[in-house]
């Protein structure tokens, strides 16, 4: 293989998975001209067209995608052996992306962050804040960050941090208008905020326990928000019944800001764990990163 094929392949790796000359000349750190110049001169020593490009964005062809398919497990052996060499000098260095949930973000690894830059200077970290569940293999991150219940498939999952638990809270001035449930089949003459789930678009299902046994209610309200944190916040103002994360509102119901409901019905499920593909190398970056967070 001549140098100049290889070269030309990266770049087409880098556009075809970013699906922008833009992000792909960052990513590679070469001008778009330059990017553009190595795509047409791959393609038309292949005799075919690799990608489609309109005025908003670049997709691949059938022949583009056949041999997309065909180079990214070579290139990430080529990057995990050479990332593997450089960790042998020493210093932990590399790239890291991450996704993760906002109440992980916030809870496990902003408090964590500043030790682990400052042990290991020459990692460069990207954090990606997304409630959606993310492919991580498709997006090209190394890692993602979820509780335990909605880790994907044929993934490694390393437990982060404790087990979490829910607690259906709201005001003293709400209950003070509205009698306390006694028992999740009492929420239906409540006034609940519904959670949208990002990926799946509905609204989630308050999940309890009775006999051991876990049952999901699908409860009414007339407001719908999809951030925790105004989630919590529109429980503050007594908008009406909320279901959080224990530790996200635990400061509040001990300053009696909010009063707690339905505790015995909600068990802890199992916390966050950090996962990552099974069938790639491991990076000494990320097994720091890890070691960080369990820290």
């Amino acid at each position: 293989m001549k140098r100049e094929d290889l070269t030309d392949l990266a770049a087409f790796v880098a556009v075809a998975e970013e699906r922008s000359f833009t992000r792909a000349a960052a990513r590679l750190g070469m001008s778009q001209p330059a990017l553009s110049h190595a795509i047409k001169m791959l393609e038309n020593r292949l005799g075919l067209r690799l990608l489609a490009r309109t005025t908003r964005s670049v997709g691949t062809t059938e022949a583009g995608q056949r041999l997309l398919e065909t180079l990214r497990p070579t290139f990430d052996t080529i990057g995990a052996e050479l990332q593997a060499l450089r960790d042998t000098g020493g210093e932990v260095s590399g790239n890291l992306r991450i996704t993760m949930v906002k109440h992980a973000a916030t809870s496990l690894v902003l408090p964590r962050l500043g030790r682990f830059r400052a042990e290991h200077p020459r990692v460069s970290l990207e954090l990606n804040v997304d409630d959606a569940l993310v492919d991580i293999v498709a997006e090209r991150f190394d890692a993602g960050l979820r509780v335990g219940a909605s880790l994907e498939k044929d993934m490694i999952a390393v437990p982060i941090g404790p087990q979490a638990r829910a607690a259906v809270v709201a005001t003293p001035e709400y209950f003070a208008r509205n009698p306390p449930p006694r028992s999740p089949r009492d929420l239906d003459r409540h006034d609940c905020m519904n959670y949208r789930l990002a990926t799946a678009g509905g609204y989630l299902r308050w999940r309890f326990h009775e006999n051991g046994q876990p049952f999901d209610v699908r409860v009414e309200g007339s407001l719908v928000v999809n951030d925790g944190d105004i989630l919590l916040g529109c429980a503050l103002e007594g908008q009406g019944l909320a279901y959080v994360f224990e530790d996200h509102a635990a400061e509040h119901i001990k300053s009696g800001r909010l009063i707690r409901v339905l505790e015995e019905w909600c068990l802890p499920f199992p916390g966050f764990h950090l996962y990552y593909p099974s069938r790639h190398q491991k990076p000494a970056a990320l097994a720091a990163f890890i070691e960080a967070l369990r820290r």
